[in-house]
């Protein structure tokens, strides 16, 4: 694809690239070679225009099929090793003329390739042509053959079709975009899987006595040219963001299954009427939018010697990587745009200085014991100030000429914070406890309930150590839980969206503690029938209920044992109810088989005078069920009485 070659590259980091070539040129057609697996994509996205005033007539392609599977139609199959025999079988019934080594020519019909057996010179096979009289059939021996021409339209092509065919490798498939004829400004432009372009920063940091600290943020865009092809002078442009981009499948053919409708019987069909429409009101759819590292080896061991300037300075760095990357907003992505022409060899990979600004970092201490138990880490903290939108990526440290740590530099747009943690500070160490427990806030007695307000209340402790000698100051990260407030807690020195940070200060060789409190309110009920007087003695007590209440659900408590008193009486006249039931019951299976006469007869009715009195005892247990039942309607309405007083 040189007579077109690639002038502009955009790279993406979903895994495509947008891929712009152009070019002067006299022709009426220009060739593409794309990998298989790039078809879909150029296929969904390739387009063409002629700046040149020409006219692009059509574009075809190959379709997607293995060299077996195009060449199955060809009458024209050589092999590797054996090409002018296959041709010579391949030819068979065609018009060839033959060409000799003598210089003499013969024209006719081939007939074919007779062989010798195996260990016999191929150059003594014999090739037969059936002369043009039809009558005679001429042989001659195969090395005596110079050149053979095809008079056959039909073979030639098939020859040229395996020929272009076998040309073409496995892994590619040819676009061919048809032009008209002279000459033509052509840009071709399409996406096609590409590897995803990678960032690499350097956060070079100095710090002069008497003077405010400042760092250097240098970027590095890095990317690879996996093409079949060098990169010359090309404009270059990384986008960062995720563009929504997925393979559809357009270079397989398919074909659906359709139904199949037999004819149906008809009749005449009657007329019909629609109803007159109505105009419909259209809503107007909303717009779019669219510190540490152990005090620095204790002072570098408190060296006085002076140290040579460093080689690696915030001024040597920004010198020797100029950066003219200029950046644009694209909604929700933003491109970085080379301001140099890049050069790049095939399978070759390339570095390119995207970003180069001067920032004012903060140094902290930050622990997060679900990131890094323990122990703090060391943080430099500064603001995109840089006019650009930073891609996630690793940075190296450098301090004071020396390499401190290394971290990951998130997605960040412009304005927002980066955190760059790189260092872990051991001189600070950090043990955690936590718990929770229920506290009883708030008590309403509400008809027939007890209405309860409690605390959930969750703690957590840090205690943080310091075996350096000098005072530090640390920023814990505790969680943000929903739905809990801070109670009996320092202020949080600063919020993000998962943490709350407080900032602690720890003596030199000393240790502190910061106490994190949190609660939410809960509300449950308890039935009143349900709570025992020292429970209620213990609320009163706790200034949870007033005497008023106290006194009534006491009186009500009261109700209720008596309630449940007469109900054990009630138990009681049952189960003695129940045993004269079974004595009856015995009396008088014992009376069945008893005689009314003689001795048997006097038993009989000594039996009949204790069924007599048995009944008495029923009639009198009656009546005191009734008279209990009667007392406990009347303590059950004065409950009713009193608990609707109580909702009131």
């Amino acid at each position: 694809m040189t007579e077109l070659p690639i002038n502009h590259l955009t790279l993406y980091k979903h895994g495509v690239g947008f891929f712009e070539r152009r070019a002067q040129l006299e022709a009426d057609k220009v060739e593409l070679s794309f990998r298989i697996e790039e078809m879909n994509d150029v296929l969904k996205s390739l387009t063409v225009i002629d700046h040149g005033g020409g006219r692009v007539l059509s574009i075809d392609y190959d379709t997607p099929q293995s060299r077996e599977e195009r060449l199955a139609g060809c009458s024209i199959w050589l092999d590797d090793d054996r090409s002018l025999r296959d041709l010579l079988i391949g030819l068979r019934g065609r018009r060839v003329r033959l060409l000799m080594a003598d210089g003499e020519e013969a024209e006719g019909t081939l007939v074919g390739l007779d062989e010798l057996p195996e260990r016999q010179p191929v150059a003594a096979s014999l090739v037969s042509l059936l002369l043009d009289d039809g009558e005679r059939v001429q042989t001659f021996a195969l090395g005596d053959l110079r050149g053979a021409e095809i008079k056959d339209e039909r073979g030639a092509a098939d020859l040229r079709f395996f020929l272009q065919t076998a040309l073409r490798q496995e892994e590619y498939r040819q676009v061919t975009v048809r032009l008209t004829p002279g000459q033509h400004d052509l840009s071709v432009s399409y996406v096609a899987p590409a590897p995803t372009w990678r960032v690499s920063y350097r956060l070079v940091t100095e710090e002069a006595e008497g003077e405010e600290a400042s760092a250097l943020l240098l970027g590095w865009g890095i990317f690879d040219n996996r093409l079949d092809e060098d990169l010359e002078n090309i404009s270059l442009s990384l986008v960062a963001g995720m563009p929504i981009s997925f393979v559809y499948d357009l270079y397989t053919p398919f074909t659906p299954q359709r139904p199949v409708v037999e004819e149906e019987a008809r009749v005449a069909a009657a007329p019909v009427e629609f109803e007159e429409a109505r105009a419909i009101e259209v809503l107007a759819a909303p717009p779019m939018s669219g510190a540490g590292m152990g005090e620095q080896m204790a002072a570098m061991m408190a060296a006085p010697t002076p140290r040579a300037k460093k080689a690696i300075s915030r001024e040597a760095v920004a010198e020797a990587a100029p950066v003219t990357t200029s950046g644009e907003s694209l909604g929700e992505l933003f491109q970085y745009t080379i301001g140099t022409p890049v050069t790049v060899g095939r399978g070759q990979s390339a570095m390119v200085p995207i970003v180069s600004a001067d920032l004012s970092p903060r140094k902290d201490l930050l622990y997060n014991g679900a990131k890094m138990p323990t122990h703090p880490v060391a943080t430099l903290r500064l603001k995109n100030e840089t006019g650009l939108t930073l891609e996630r990526g690793p940075v190296t440290v450098i301090d004071s000429g020396e390499y401190v740590g290394e971290a990951i530099l998130p997605f960040t747009p412009t304005g927002g914070e980066i955190v760059v943690p790189y260092a872990v500070e051991l001189g600070l160490k950090v043990r955690e406890e936590s718990g929770s427990r229920r506290e009883l806030h708030g008590l309403q007695f509400k008809s027939a309930y007890l209405l309860f307000e409690e605390w959930d209340i969750r703690w957590r402790e840090y205690q943080i150590s310091n075996s350096t000698a000098e005072e530090r100051t640390i920023l814990v990260e505790h969680p943000r839980t929903s739905h809990y407030q801070l109670f009996d807690a320092p202020e949080p020195k600063e919020l993000t969206d998962d943490y709350l940070r407080f900032e602690v200060q720890v003596a030199a060789n000393d240790e502190t503690t910061l106490k994190v409190q949190e609660r939410r309110l809960l509300r449950r009920r308890e039935e009143v029938q349900k709570q025992s007087f020292q429970d209620l003695a213990r609320y009163l007590k706790q200034g949870l209920i007033d005497r008023r209440s106290y006194d009534q659900v006491s009186e009500l408590l009261k109700l209720w044992q008596q309630v449940r008193e007469r109900e054990e009486r009630l138990e009681e006249i049952e189960a003695e109810r129940e045993k004269i039931y079974k004595g009856q019951k015995q009396i008088q299976s014992n009376m069945k088989a008893l005689s009314k006469t003689g001795k048997e007869g006097t038993l009989r009715a000594r039996y009949v005078e204790q069924l007599a009195a048995s009944e008495k005892h029923l009639r009198a247990l009656e009546s005191q069920e009734a008279e209990v039942k009667k007392e406990i309607d009347r303590l059950e309405a004065r409950i009713q009485d009193k608990l609707e007083q109580a909702g009131r």
